[in-house]
């Protein structure tokens, strides 16, 4: 039986891959940085690369609760040891006094091992005798000490100028003492919905209406991209509305982001407004949801206009919008990470488009990851995005896969989370 062609698709269709490359090249990083305080470097691209101005730890310190000891003052032929207890070290007040023969002195965690010593005995391996104290089956020589810079000495490179910070990342100046930070500015992006038939949530719905769901996927997506965003609402479907709404983000923004308007229908004017006000390579891609894609420029601002099925409208943020704003912040490109599945659930599929088809990703009790459709896959039911986890990747050419097939699922990151 033969296996027939998406209807959609076109011998001329680009292919995503082709398409993101040729994306990203029309895209420059922003130049533009800035001084920001710590706190308020969460999730921006750090701008320069930057050394440790100390030695991590600064000092020799224990990494449990014990005894500081001298090695050479253990008896390893009977592995028990009795040692005088002369003092205590805590973390923030260190023992002042100096090391003698056949001593030790009580230390907690982090806290500096006096000078002198070189092992610390965890507490549980001891026992107290009055100002004894039983040093049982001692560890070698350094045992529990954590030396002065053994993460990192002075002048290494701790972070890489690209890279997004996040928890970790603040942790780590704030452990070398940095207050603030040199990032690159935060881009702009401003956006809105075109379509007579959207109306804003909490009103009431007339015959043929709709509510305007994109705005909201969007305000999400560009939230979690850690960009600032300018909502320009919903713009009827009127070729001067649209034109001022156009010239009003680009006035205002680095990217202009619209959804709808970018189909061949007659009330479809956004690519005719661009053609008027800008320049713009509209695409019509191999990619399922997601057809119509459209990209250019209006003035100084970068356009990407995303078609109006809200499935189709978060993939083609996710892999075609999402890796330009990652370039234009300066973000270092990353790989995105594919496995592969064992199909729970059978796939269909016409040749012609690459489909990213949403699923649920998951392990089964023999330890194999393994993937299920999230039911229906039509571009206009968002809950199937809700719903995943994940994306299951069928090729361009592609047909029907029966459960039990061993298929590339993508997990979603942060940005879909």
């Amino acid at each position: 039986m033969s296996v027939k062609a998406d209807p959609c698709s076109q011998p001329s269709l680009m292919h995503p891959d082709q398409a993101i490359a040729l994306l990203l090249e029309q895209v420059s990083p922003v130049s533009d940085t800035e001084v920001v305080p710590l706190p308020q470097a969460l999730g921006r691209v750090l701008a320069e690369n930057l050394a440790s101005c100390i030695d991590l730890p600064p000092f020799d310190n224990s990494s449990m609760d014990g005894y500081a000891l001298r090695f050479a003052d253990l008896n390893t032929q009977t592995n028990r040891t009795s040692l005088r207890l002369i003092g205590s070290a805590f973390a923030g007040h260190g023992f002042e006094g100096k090391a003698k023969a056949n001593t030790c002195v009580r230390i907690m965690t982090g806290a500096p091992v006096p000078v002198g010593y070189d092992t610390v005995q965890m507490q549980e391996e001891t026992e107290v005798q009055g100002e004894l104290v039983l040093i049982n089956h001692p560890k070698g020589k350094g045992a529990n000490v954590r030396c002065k810079g053994e993460e990192l000495t002075q002048g290494t490179k701790v972070l890489t100028a690209g890279i997004q910070i996040g928890a970790a990342e603040l942790g780590v100046l704030a452990t070398i003492g940095v207050s603030q930070v040199r990032v690159y500015r935060q881009l702009k992006v401003a956006f809105f919905s075109t379509g007579d038939e959207l109306r804003p949530v909490g009103s009431e719905l007339a015959p043929g209406q709709i509510y305007d769901s994109n705005r909201y996927s969007i305000q999400g997506l560009l939230s979690r991209a850690n960009v600032e965003w300018i909502d320009l609402g919903v713009i009827a479907d009127d070729p001067e509305a649209i034109r001022q709404a156009f010239r009003t983000a680009a006035s205002q923004a680095d990217m202009v982001l619209t959804s709808g308007g970018v189909s061949v229908g007659e009330a479809d004017f956004t690519k005719q407004i661009l053609d008027e006000e800008g320049q713009i390579t509209f695409w019509k891609l191999a990619i399922k949801p997601g057809k119509p894609f459209a990209m250019g420029r209006i003035g100084k601002a970068v356009f990407c206009g995303l078609p109006g099925n809200p499935v189709s409208s978060m993939v083609t943020f996710y892999k075609l919008v999402w890796p330009i704003l990652n370039k234009m912040q300066g973000l270092t490109p990353v790989t995105p990470l594919m496995l592969d599945a064992i199909l729970t659930t059978p796939v269909r599929k016409h040749p012609g488009r690459v489909e990213y088809q949403r699923g649920v990703l998951s392990r089964n009790t023999q330890g194999e990851l393994e993937v299920a459709i999230t039911g229906s896959q039509g571009s206009g039911m968002l809950t199937s995005m809700s719903l995943a986890n994940c994306f299951v990747l069928l090729e361009q050419f592609q047909g029907d896969t029966p459960a039990g097939s061993k298929v590339t699922v993508e997990p979603f990151n942060a940005v879909l989370c």
